[in-house]
């Protein structure tokens, strides 16, 4: 998880498409967002001037600007006074609007950043609070390989030796696309999506035993790599030495269950490795079955309602 991030920093990631300018307050750069502020609902992470729940990051729009003008002189001065005993991480006054001076001298008093960009304050708030939400999200890294196979994202992990990583050479033979391999990073971007992406060092990279590492990209092409994909199956190899094969109900239903990835729980499917099994057939299958169950199509449940309709016919 990213624990913090400065005024600099939200400045600089967002200078150049929210076109903003820093106009006073620039002792204030080193301003600090922890990233537990994410998880109360007030104040929020960015909205429109509030002096009873102050947001993170105070807009000033039209309306608001025009409100402070409308209050007289020591009224306006304790509002102000208000805003900037808040600590926001930045007030940022929006449509390149004429910045009040007493605002200015305030600003620069208590190093409170405060910039301004000619967008119009819903486009502002929408910028900043998708980026915040996103910067401090809940993330975690986990050890696999991650691909798109048939337009779902899907993690293929198991022990050191498994063949993950050949099982994703030959997934990318057959047309499908590598995300990250080994060390992907899964961040938490809505209550029920994980976003995996893979770290800037390892972008395109796969490494196989005996070869070493491959550049997929220069390879393959282009599209046989992804930048990012939702996470929505994980496929488990596992050896049958370290495992029981399934029995009874899993040969119907398959091995199928759950894995707890930050708060949101990912269908898992278990696959043994054995000698003459074709790995990647049965991966791709796998994600098959899985787009059917999400549409509510369920083999395994239509073929045992129709074994109990025969039991109950007593047909010979």
């Amino acid at each position: 998880m990213n624990e913090h991030i400065s005024a600099r920093e939200l400045f600089d990631q967002l200078r150049e498409r929210l076109a903003l300018r820093w106009l006073a307050g620039q002792g204030g750069a080193d301003r600090v967002l922890e990233s537990v502020d994410t998880v109360a609902r007030r104040p929020s992470l960015a909205g429109y001037l509030n002096i009873i729940y102050p947001n993170k990051v105070q807009i000033l729009g039209t309306e608001e600007l025009a409100w402070l003008d409308s209050l007289d002189s020591r009224q306006r001065w304790e509002i102000i006074e208000k805003m900037i005993q808040a600590r926001p991480l930045a007030m940022v006054i929006s449509k390149d609007q004429l910045c009040p001076e007493d605002l200015r001298n305030a600003a620069n008093e208590s190093d409170t950043p405060l910039w301004t960009a000619p967008k119009r304050g819903h486009e502002l708030l929408n910028h900043l609070q998708y980026h915040l939400a996103r910067t401090l999200a809940p993330r975690t890294t986990l050890h696999g390989v991650f691909m798109e196979i048939y337009s779902i994202g899907v993690l293929i992990t198991g022990e050191s030796g498994s063949g993950k990583s050949e099982l994703a050479l030959e997934l990318v033979t057959r047309g499908h696309r590598l995300v990250a391999d080994d060390t992907p990073e899964f961040t938490q971007i809505a209550p029920d999506v994980l976003d995996g992406t893979c770290p800037e060092l390892l972008q395109d990279m796969l490494e196989l035993r005996g070869l070493g590492v491959l550049n997929i990209r220069q390879m393959f092409g282009d599209t046989a790599v992804k930048r990012n994909k939702y996470l929505r199956l994980i496929v488990h190899l596992t050896r049958p030495h370290l495992e029981p094969l399934p029995t009874g109900i899993e040969r119907l239903t398959g091995d199928v269950g759950i894995r707890r990835v930050l708060d949101l729980d990912v269908p898992q499917i278990t696959l043994p490795v054995m000698p003459g099994r074709n790995l990647a057939v049965l991966t791709e299958a796998a994600a098959r079955q899985h787009i059917l169950r999400a549409k509510g199509i369920d083999p395994a449940a239509a073929f045992m309602a129709r074994h109990t309709l025969f039991l109950e016919r007593g047909t010979p």
